[in-house]
């Protein structure tokens, strides 16, 4: 068994998160299916929260001004270490792990000066590019952007070592950047030009306390940002953050970026006035908590009444796919107990699940593993043991020859 601190606190938190995904999909109590299908039933809000507008209440505004600084994207996932960790795991994750959660968070604020439930926030930002004029596809570019209670500059120093030389330095405008070069995809790009802009990964610190590492071209962009070229789009930004207490939310603009892809806005070199400006498709999502619940809350642009009928249909179609698909049982009820409600311009996605399930989900996947136990098959009958043979005594008579 490994008592790394530093390892356990990783595992503990990727668990959390992934169970946090999917476990809308891998319930396996009775109890949380029969609480999804009652909110199920439960009618849906006479007035829902539109794609287009948001809450009253703001995130805090260090919080927005740092997001307000990135560059341009297509997706923008954000998370809140501080509440998943600080709050929700709290609540969901059983003693021993939680305590061990605490031990590895502080060695690794001891080690690499960070504390994760100090983090504001986590972003994992996609954006699609135009065509050069050589009119190839091109994949999209990523990037992640963390921010908090740290040192940027002493992370990717500490990112420099553990890399063991492998990352260079290189200057852009008033910013160094750590760049390394991805061996594997760096070949097979001489054979698909495709994966090129793939093939290189930079780590930079854009400020005191928000480091950020992705693609090279896209890292640019956000040094590039923070001098006020090329920012994010306010709508997506506020789309994103709309509820301030969510513990990881997601908003895009597929449209637009199969728009970009394709040309239809123009190329690089040529750019072209779109000849249909539509929101559809844009879309958001929200997993929030309150004292007894996870719930997650979703919204996609549909333009209009028929289109929005159009997409539920298909969504609804999909979930039923889904679930007729799966073995488990608990996973079925949950897919097709999911709501999903047109309006007059947009598809809104609804569903709940007990904290207790989420605990539940984590101890089974924390317990240790059982050995199989190797029983003989029916089709197969034991082989049938041959009987010990009786060994003969021969008598002697007394006196005999």
């Amino acid at each position: 068994m490994n008592d790394n601190p530093n390892l356990r606190c990783s595992k503990h938190i990727c668990t959390f998160l992934t169970a946090f995904f999917v476990i809308a999909l891998m319930l396996g109590t009775k109890a949380a299916t029969q609480e999804v299908r009652t909110i199920a039933k439960a009618s849906v809000p006479a007035a829902p929260q539109l794609l287009t507008t948001a809450p009253g209440k703001t995130a805090p505004q260090s919080v927005i001004a740092s997001l307000s600084g990135l560059p341009e994207a297509d997706t923008l996932l954000y998370l809140s270490p501080r509440l998943i960790i600080t709050e929700a795991a709290a609540r969901v994750l059983p003693e021993k792990e939680l305590a061990d959660l605490r031990e590895g968070a502080s060695q690794l604020k001891k080690e690499a000066g960070i504390d994760p439930g100090n983090i504001d926030f986590i972003v994992l930002q996609v954006r699609f590019k135009k065509p050069s004029a050589s009119l190839d596809f091109s994949l999209p570019e990523y990037m992640i952007v963390a921010s908090g209670d740290f040192s940027a500059e002493t992370l990717v120093q500490f990112a420099k070592t553990a890399a063991k030389e492998k990352l260079r330095d290189e200057s852009y405008g008033s910013k160094m950047l750590g760049v390394m070069t991805i061996d594997d995809l760096a070949k097979e790009a001489e054979k698909t030009p495709l994966l090129k802009s793939l093939s290189e990964v930079a780590i930079a610190a854009l400020n005191g306390n928000t480091i950020a590492v992705g693609t090279k071209a896209y890292v640019k962009a956000a040094i590039d940002a923070g001098e006020g070229k090329g920012r994010i789009n306010a709508d997506l930004l506020k789309s994103v953050m709309r509820d301030p207490n969510a513990l990881a939310s997601v908003a895009g603009s597929p449209w637009t970026a199969f728009a970009k892809t394709f040309a239809l806005l123009g190329t690089e070199n040529n750019p072209r006035a779109p000849r249909c400006d539509s929101r559809l498709g844009d879309f958001y999502a929200a997993i929030t908590m309150d004292a007894t619940s996870f719930k997650l809350r979703g919204a996609m642009n549909a333009d209009n009444p028929d289109t929005a009928k159009i997409i539920k249909s298909l969504l609804s179609s999909l979930l039923q796919q889904a679930a007729s698909l799966s073995k488990d049982k608990s996973a079925q009820a949950i897919l097709s107990s999911l709501v999903i409600t047109p309006t007059d311009t947009e598809v809104l996605l609804q569903a709940e699940v007990s904290q207790q399930a989420v605990a539940d989900f984590i101890r089974q996947q924390s317990a240790p593993k059982q050995p199989a136990v190797v029983t003989p098959s029916a089709a197969e009958p034991p082989t049938p043991t041959k009987p010990t043979p009786r060994r003969r005594h021969r008598r002697h008579r007394k006196g005999g020859t």
